[in-house]
């Protein structure tokens, strides 16, 4: 199998707070990996760097075969990105941002590839609504747009649910499923563990930065375990690290 991400010792520090502290984990191509942990575990973190966002303090990190401290930019420019905060520019349109995302990408044809998604989403009718005065729903469909648009071989997503209602969350869960399957790889992080253990092929712990576990879900089941309760052990011994 192919690593599409491989992180060796990867470490972030903000003055005296270890955010991330030495990790090292591998994600295989065609995994749907779960980067899971509660609030302030240093997920955003790590994918800020896996992204070239943020640049390590210590330790190295390849997504794609790209360095992340050598060519951040490109790695950019190869895999579809959703933060944590859903942030289109107030003053375009939903049909304007994706015109900009497709002029920055050099998608052709971005009028029926955006047609498609705002069917898909279930948003077309603001298509023409500028992004200050859509819906945190709306706007988080907006950024699962851009990121998918160019169907991108990685997806990294911060929170992939967040904002989304029911109905929207499963249509959302059966696309990245989908997704995969067709030989692309998605990286997400979340702290929502049911949707982990629903959709993920691959996990791992982060607690106060410290990686505690990596592994298959399957691994779990086949254990008769469940990814909930195998999370809060783990974190209650790892609450003191």
């Amino acid at each position: 199998m192919t690593a599409v991400i491989k992180a060796d010792n990867l470490a972030k520090t903000y003055g005296d707070v270890q955010a991330v502290k030495g990790v090292s984990l591998s994600v295989e191509k065609g995994a749907l990996f779960g980067l899971l942990g509660p609030n302030g575990s240093g997920k955003t973190t790590m994918i800020r760097m896996l992204t070239g966002q943020t640049r390590p303090t210590s330790g190295s990190a390849s997504v794609l075969g790209i360095d992340v401290t050598q060519d951040p930019v490109g790695i950019r420019a190869r895999v579809g990105i959703i933060p944590e905060q859903e942030t289109p520019p107030s003053f375009l349109t939903a049909m304007e941002y994706l015109k900009f995302v497709a002029a920055v990408r050099q998608i052709p044809e971005i009028g029926k590839k955006a047609d498609w998604w705002f069917d898909f989403l279930d948003f077309a009718d603001k298509k023409d609504v500028l992004c200050k005065d859509l819906s945190r729903g709306t706007r988080q469909k907006l950024m699962f747009t851009q990121a998918f648009i160019h169907e991108p071989e990685l997806a990294l997503i911060d929170e992939p649910l967040i904002n989304f209602d029911p109905i929207m969350q499963d249509l959302v869960k059966d696309y990245l499923a989908k997704y995969v399957k067709n030989g692309r790889t998605i990286f997400i992080s979340t702290h929502i563990l049911e949707v982990a253990e629903e959709i993920c092929s691959e996990f791992a712990i982060l607690h106060k930065g410290t990686l505690l576990h990596t592994g298959p879900v399957a691994d779990l089941k086949a254990r008769g375990e469940h990814l909930p309760a195998f999370f809060l052990s783990l974190v209650g011994k790892g609450r003191h690290v």
